[in-house]
């Protein structure tokens, strides 16, 4: 599975800028831990929703950015669903530890542990969604920063053999809403994933 197809499953993580306080693996925040603390709860309330999104990506093997648009579903505290429309249909879904794509009228599923590589994109949506303070810490360093109303948080992978290839994940958003989630690749990939207005059930 290409990488821009799993960058693709972190669905604007799938968490504005001020000064940051860095949390590390174990570690108590060393700024403001209670706003950190509150934005988790926040966000660990938000347990459903459907959002339409855009996604940018900038691959180095390509002359011109890659545009896609649809929809994000989210069920708390597991099921993440990545609809796109636009360009061409293609849906992924995370359900209960398996990771399911479809595309091209093929269907193909593998359990993320059985793929270790796929698991620190993944979990970075899923983890920020659920508001799952142990799972983010477990796969990243971790760097909060801003408040309540416009907040960041930069994800830089724990494991050596994913920092080979991505650099850092950035999610910002505001209270319990994630609008943005970008990953930079050490290649110099990267892809952006703007989140929209909410829809209708």
């Amino acid at each position: 599975m290409r990488r821009p197809l799993l960058a693709c499953m972190v669905l604007g993580c799938m968490l504005a800028v001020g000064s940051g306080a860095l949390i590390c693996r174990g570690a108590e925040p060393a700024g403001d831990p209670a706003t950190f603390e509150h934005l988790l709860k926040l966000l660990s309330e938000h347990r459903h929703g459907r959002v339409a999104f855009t996604e940018v990506q900038q691959l180095s093997i390509l002359d011109r950015p890659l545009h896609s648009s649809g929809e994000l579903l989210y069920d708390a505290p597991d099921r993440l669903e990545k609809r796109t429309l636009e360009p061409r249909a293609e849906k992924l879904l995370l359900e209960n530890g398996v990771l399911t794509v479809d595309r091209n009228h093929r269907r193909h599923s593998v359990a993320l542990r059985d793929f270790p590589q796929a698991l620190p994109f993944v979990e970075s949506l899923r983890a920020t969604l659920a508001g799952d303070r142990t799972a983010l810490e477990r796969y990243f360093a971790v760097h909060f920063s801003g408040d309540l109303e416009h907040w960041t948080l930069e994800l830089t992978p724990a494991e050596a053999t994913v920092r080979r290839s991505v650099q850092r994940i950035l999610i910002a958003g505001e209270r319990d809403r994630i609008r943005t989630v970008e990953i930079d690749q050490r290649d110099g990939d990267r892809s952006t994933l703007t989140i929209g207005a909410d829809l209708a059930p």
